[in-house]
């Protein structure tokens, strides 16, 4: 498994409970029991964009929770193509396949710097044998996972590149402040089946009319209405 150096930590267990994230991941139904159980074993990781989480075929011994960043999950096909299966956010679970599994499925790729929680297969065995709120959340979670990839996979590859890249925005978008981060154009061009031309012109576009308004080279504030516009999924605010 290619980790590409990460840095990896104990974390601190008080620091732990009162993350944030932990509200949105894997264990945040877990009893306060549970949670001394599963603490210790979980590693802190630290990688850098554009490094490698794992490969597909890599070993799976271990899944993982995004604390912050993007990561990029991606099957390579026959004929050297990629197909972008999923964007993972920060509160998703990355490689449920462990469980099931002696590999990973994909290759998993930090779009932006990460930090993840690095969670062994053992541990969350033994919890979903131990523990029947573990045991739910898996099936929530891996059922989240299927539906994200359906959903991915018809947004992003259906309709005009326009609806395309209207669509990844707010898919990227934070809605605390309506604002995204979005990826370099070649991975946007990957994502979405159109060319870096096709992406770099389209993000031009909207940036002279408003959609999205630069804060710095990668991040934007969005025209959050108009974009569902472009989307087609004014409808859905509605």
């Amino acid at each position: 498994m290619n980790y590409s150096a990460p840095q990896s930590t104990m974390p601190d267990m008080l620091r732990c409970r009162r993350c944030g994230v932990r509200q949105l991941a894997l264990f945040n139904d877990l009893t306060d029991d549970d949670f001394k159980l599963v603490h210790l074993p979980i590693e802190d990781m630290a990688i850098a964009k554009r490094a490698i989480l794992y490969n597909a075929g890599d070993n799976a011994n271990a899944l993982f929770t995004l604390r912050s960043g993007l990561i990029k999950l991606t099957h390579y096909l026959a004929d050297g193509s990629q197909r972008v299966v999923r964007l993972v956010r920060p509160g998703g679970t990355i490689g449920l396949e462990a469980l099931v599994s002696d590999s990973f499925a994909h290759h998993a790729e930090a779009l932006q710097d990460s930090t993840l929680c690095r969670i062994p297969v053992a541990v969350v065995e033994k919890l979903d044998r131990e523990s029947p709120h573990l045991h739910k959340q898996l099936l929530t979670r891996w059922h989240q996972a299927v539906m994200e990839s359906d959903n991915w996979l018809t947004q992003m590859s259906t309709g005009s590149a326009r609806e395309r890249v209207a669509r990844l925005c707010l898919y990227l978008c934070d809605h605390a402040d309506d604002s995204c981060v979005l990826p370099g154009r070649e991975d946007i061009g990957a994502m979405l089946g159109i060319t870096t031309e096709t992406a770099s012109r389209i993000i031009a576009e909207f940036r002279r009319n408003g959609h999205l308004n630069p804060r710095c080279r990668s991040e934007f504030d969005l025209d959050v209405k108009a974009l569902q516009v472009v989307a087609g999924l004014d409808h859905e605010a509605a």
